[in-house]
């Protein structure tokens, strides 16, 4: 999986990137951008600075960074890094700085969007005999038997991801919980925020969520470097593999815990992109009809608006996508669930 989507010949290091493929909710409209430059303000409110760091973490081509940085206000400065494995752009804007790794000792905001579903991922199954094995899989997608998991893996598959039935599934997400933490641990202070398909402990799916895109549709996740290959993210696990404060990253969540309640005993939470984008003023809420005959072209523009917002809260879609934030020194008390 690795060197599928990052190797020389893999498919972030495409020309067309990630956009000539599918669609985020960056993509989606210019509000999610906007919305971020409002979290990025709320950041900086609460380290009571007009100065902050913008850390965009798999930044594909820096489409967020430029949405963000146009509607930022003037009067707030702002450093952006890209974080991305793929060449620099042509045409991006001279302030961003293009990296492959996050910038340490930073005061601001670290945002992850659909990056942790791209971090790759050992998958295991179930055997006929009940002895869960790590799946191998060849350049064509061809999958056989592998060893027993053992070790820290199956730990980890003991804790967050039980598994039974022989056919059942799992993607074994300890590298996701090894990069998120490692990306948190770069901030000084501030907020850090990771975007992403999500499942928590209770409702994993049975089969796993593997899969691959090309084109705009579904496809076979074959690891030749032709697609994207995906998988959901545990961010309950995540939550869980960042101490914040001192907090006991021990505590482990009941097997029902809603996805508001990963930690109870951390400053970290997770929100629906739903609840978020509404906190950050997307709505999908329609324009007056009034303002039809009062002003026809406002009425256009607000219904266009209204449209883009609905898309990115849609219940079923990118609404449900989960928001996962870690507030590192940095009091976000009016915004935990």
């Amino acid at each position: 999986m690795g060197s599928a989507l990052y190797g020389p010949e893999g498919f972030y290091r495409r020309p067309e990137g990630p956009a000539g493929h599918f669609r985020t909710s960056v993509h989606a409209s210019p509000l999610f951008a906007s919305a971020v430059a409002r979290l990025l303000m709320v950041t900086a409110e609460a380290l009571d600075t007009d100065e902050i760091a913008l850390v965009d973490v798999g930044a594909g081509r820096g489409e967020l960074l430029t949405g963000v940085l146009a509607a930022v206000p003037d009067g707030l400065a702002v450093r952006p890094y890209a974080v991305e494995r793929a060449a620099r752009p042509p045409g991006l804007d001279a302030r961003v700085e293009w990296t492959d790794r996050p910038p340490a000792g930073v005061r601001g905001l670290l945002f992850a969007n659909e990056w942790l579903d791209n971090v790759p991922v050992d998958v295991a199954e179930t055997g006929p005999d009940g002895t869960v094995r790590y799946v191998l899989v060849g350049p064509d997608g061809t999958e056989r038997p592998g060893a027993p998991v053992d070790g820290a893996d199956a730990a980890w598959l003991a804790r967050w991801w039980p598994m039974a039935e022989p056919g059942s599934r799992a993607e074994i997400g300890r590298s996701r919980d090894e990069a998120w933490a490692a990306a948190v641990a770069t901030l000084d202070q501030g907020l850090a925020v990771a975007v992403d398909y999500a499942h928590v402990r209770g409702e994993r799916p049975l089969f796993g969520t593997l899969t691959g895109f090309r084109d705009g549709r579904e496809v076979r996740p074959v690891p030749d470097g032709s697609c994207d290959i995906t998988a959901h993210v545990a961010l309950d696990a995540c939550a869980a593999a960042v101490a914040v404060d001192g907090a006991d990253d021990t505590h482990d969540t009941d097997d029902d815990a809603g996805v508001a309640d990963i930690r109870a005993d951390s400053a970290a939470f997770v929100l629906s992109q739903r609840e978020a984008l509404h906190r950050l003023g997307v709505s999908g809420q329609r324009p007056p009809l009034s303002l039809a005959t009062t002003d026809p072209a406002s009425y256009v523009g607000a219904l266009a608006s209204a449209g883009q917002a609905a898309e990115l809260t849609a219940r079923g879609g990118l609404g449900d996508f989960g928001w996962l934030m870690t507030p590192i020194r940095t009091a976000l008390r009016d915004w935990a669930p």
